[in-house]
């Protein structure tokens, strides 16, 4: 894995009882490192190939293109610190990996940290629609005679079997079929004058 030398500290000016000592020509000389053309060809030859490593480690073209041109800015910006100018695609290959590794870090924290879906919920024109219906269905209701009114809320409303509906209320099988039959067609007209 190639590494970037730090700068050195014998390049920086020295006190000497809080004087700034003079720096030697060879300390105020640049550094030893990659020249910009150097870096830029590099860079320009193997575009494709960075973009290519980006793409096994990431999954959208954008991201991988983000990756590489990112990675060519920190080895531009360090490019004094590179020691051997021939390493140049190494440090842009490992700067690649590095970058990629850190982008999908922050999608997986993102995804953690993403609230949980909400259930699909109606819209507000849907909601406001389902609203008046309830209202027009809870009008149709009352206006149906008693036991078929009874009827259709314990065996729809409560979603009981028509044999407990029988129990609840008392009254035969036969008679729990035709009253639910007689509102629900009773309903039906209510409902479709009002539509």
């Amino acid at each position: 894995m190639p590494v970037i030398a730090p700068v050195s500290t014998a390049s920086r000016a020295t006190e000497v009882d809080g004087i700034p000592s003079p720096r030697t020509s060879a300390e105020s000389s640049p550094a030893v490192g990659t020249t910009v053309d150097h870096l830029t060809e590099t860079y320009r030859a193997h575009y494709r190939s960075l973009l290519g490593l980006a793409a096994l480690l990431l999954d959208d073209t954008a991201s991988c293109e983000d990756v590489v041109q990112e990675a060519f800015i920190r080895v531009h910006s360090a490019r004094k610190r590179v020691r051997e100018p021939e390493k140049t695609l190494a440090y842009l290959r490992q700067t690649v990996v590095n970058l990629s590794r850190s982008t999908l870090r922050r999608r997986i924290l993102g995804l953690k940290l993403l609230s949980k879906p909400m259930p699909d919920m109606a819209s507000a024109e849907e909601g406001a629609y389902d609203l008046l219906e309830r209202d027009d269905l809870i009008k149709a209701m009352r206006g149906l005679q008693r036991r078929q009114r009874e009827v259709l809320v314990l065996r729809y409303f409560a979603d009981m079997t028509e044999v407990q509906v029988a129990e609840t209320l008392g009254i035969s099988l036969g008679s729990v079929k035709a009253y639910g039959s007689r509102g629900i067609a009773a309903l039906r007209v209510v409902m479709g004058a009002t539509s």
